[in-house]
């Protein structure tokens, strides 16, 4: 996989703000290029992406496509930086009326490059408001679906659909079955949006040319018009993958919308002490039927109140596993007191379906193309539910632990959606899995 990283936009509304402010707040930023300007955390906005995308293990080769004009910018900031200097393409324009449009740039390098293989372009110019996700989730959501792949996130209030992409994406394939580039709110209902991070496919890398020789104005040479053409007209399959973070390309605003995204992105990442989740489920008592049984997963039960399983989940620098001091034992008052314990109770508690569920959870939102931001945690449990009686305690744990993750990662926005998706039978027919070591 070949990455590309979009520079190449001209300063025009952004620039002339940035210049003709009169409080001089922003006049260390005359002409400065726009990927270059502050973003979330004090980084540079292109300082996130190169990265996000500077690991070997996932890309071959990382290039930045500029302009003459800002070229010796990016020039220097690639020596301060080490990327590589060589990786710099120019695409030779000076000003915003000879520009090349995003989807020539893009060709540019493939063309000037001789490049073979699958790529991911990304604008460089792009703020996000989550600087954890990760971008790993990605490469292999559009290796399992064998196909191309835009990036969409839900938008703001505030945001309108006549700045962006907006597509529509059919949840249980994930393909976008339409795309409007910059469309009037009447005309759709979805307010998911497309921003200019995309993965093709080599073989797809021709329809760039086939695109630009249709389109003789520049105005039309943008990635949205050619993703609209890909998917609309030619019927190229396409899926979309959600991150749960917003986006916003600076190159389309001007300084009071820059200050007020990057104000707000920023407040974001500092309001966000570590969280506490606590969340519990309760025993079980099946009258007819048994998740895991032929059934397939149709049951008739009743909940019991008294008896249920406590998970707690808070947010921690590296992934931690507590066992429970009672149902994991690690410490014995004697060789005897282990052998007693261990034969009355055997040697598996609660702590490997605590493992097991992370595992199934991570594994689930990845081939539903649900990215997760690189965020760790300590988990822990506690239960009351008497073991080996029938009342369900090992499930009410794996419960607890999928309520915990989906607050965690916030994928609870649109409750009832997302319950029917992790909370589905299908899921819970897992549970023989999870209840063996992983």
């Amino acid at each position: 996989m070949i990455c590309i990283l979009l520079v190449a936009g001209h300063g025009t509304l952004l620039e002339t703000h940035i210049k003709n402010d009169a409080t001089g707040l922003y006049a260390h930023l005359t002409g400065i290029p726009k990927a270059l300007l502050p973003g979330v955390g004090g980084k540079k906005i292109l300082d996130f992406w190169w990265e996000a995308v500077n690991t070997r293990q996932l890309f071959s080769a990382v290039y930045l496509v500029t302009n003459a004009d800002k070229y010796k910018h990016y020039e220097r900031w690639a020596t301060a930086n080490d990327f590589p200097v060589e990786n710099i393409i120019n695409d030779g324009t000076t000003t915003y009326g000879s520009r090349l449009g995003a989807v020539a740039d893009v060709e540019l390098a493939i063309r000037s490059r001789g490049l073979q293989d699958d790529v991911m372009v990304i604008a460089g110019d792009m703020l996000c408001a989550d600087q954890n996700f990760d971008i790993a989730q990605v490469l292999r959501f559009f290796r399992l679906k064998q196909g191309e792949l835009a990036i969409y996130y839900e938008m703001e209030e505030g945001e309108k659909t006549t700045s962006r992409g907006i597509v529509e994406v059919c949840p249980s394939t994930h393909r976008i079955t339409k795309f409007m580039e910059k469309p009037a709110a009447e005309l759709t209902q979805s307010r998911l949006a497309s921003v200019v991070f995309y993965c093709f496919q080599k073989k797809t890398l021709p329809t760039l040319t086939q695109f630009l020789n249709l389109q003789a104005r520049v105005e039309d040479r943008v990635l949205g018009k050619y993703l609209q053409w890909l998917i609309n007209e030619q019927k190229v399959p396409v899926n979309g993958m959600k991150l749960p973070t917003g986006f916003q390309l600076i190159g389309q605003v001007g300084l009071s919308d820059y200050t007020k995204w990057l104000a707000h992105y920023s407040a974001k990442q500092q309001g966000c002490p570590a969280r506490s989740i606590t969340c519990r489920s309760y025993a079980r008592i099946g009258i007819m039927g048994n998740p895991s049984d032929g059934f397939n997963g149709k049951t008739i039960a009743m909940t019991i109140a008294n008896f249920w399983a406590e998970v707690t989940l808070l947010e921690s620098q590296t992934l931690v596993l507590l066992p429970h001091p009672l149902n994991d034992p690690t410490e014995f008052g004697s060789l005897q007191d282990l052998y007693c314990i261990s034969r009355k109770e055997g040697y598996l508690g609660g702590l490997r379906l605590l493992q097991a569920t992370c595992k199934k959870f991570y594994q689930f939102c990845s081939k539903q193309g649900m990215a997760l931001t690189k965020q760790n945690f300590t988990l822990k449990y506690d239960t009351n539910i008497p073991r080996q009686v029938g009342l369900a305690g090992s499930s009410a744990i794996v419960s607890a632990t999928l309520k915990c993750l989906m607050k965690f990662y916030n994928l609870t926005d649109n409750v009832s959606t997302h319950l029917s998706v992790f909370l589905d039978q299908s899921f819970i027919a897992l549970l023989p899995t999870l209840k063996c070591p992983v």
